[in-house]
């Protein structure tokens, strides 16, 4: 799970450079939560195989580290 928030911050990051379109923070809030979220239960719960489960134990774990980089950009730009 470490290794998780580790590339949600990396892709937190890599979001914020590459994209350029304004977007409602409302929406990118429930996009960056919801969908690492929804696809890790997802694999967790109709998971067959141990390796299905850590995968997604990593996906849920992207959730909460690309969300902190997303915060942590709001409260740079005094949003």
């Amino acid at each position: 799970m470490l290794v998780g928030i580790a590339v949600g911050q990396i892709a937190g990051i890599a979001s914020t450079l590459l994209v350029k379109a304004t977007i409602r923070p409302d929406v990118v809030s429930a996009l960056v939560v919801g969908v690492p979220s929804a696809i890790g239960m997802l694999l967790i719960l109709l998971s067959g195989r141990r390796w299905v489960t850590t995968l997604g134990a990593f996906i849920l774990a992207i959730a909460p580290g690309w969300f902190g980089v997303l915060v942590v950009i709001q409260v740079g730009h005094g949003a």
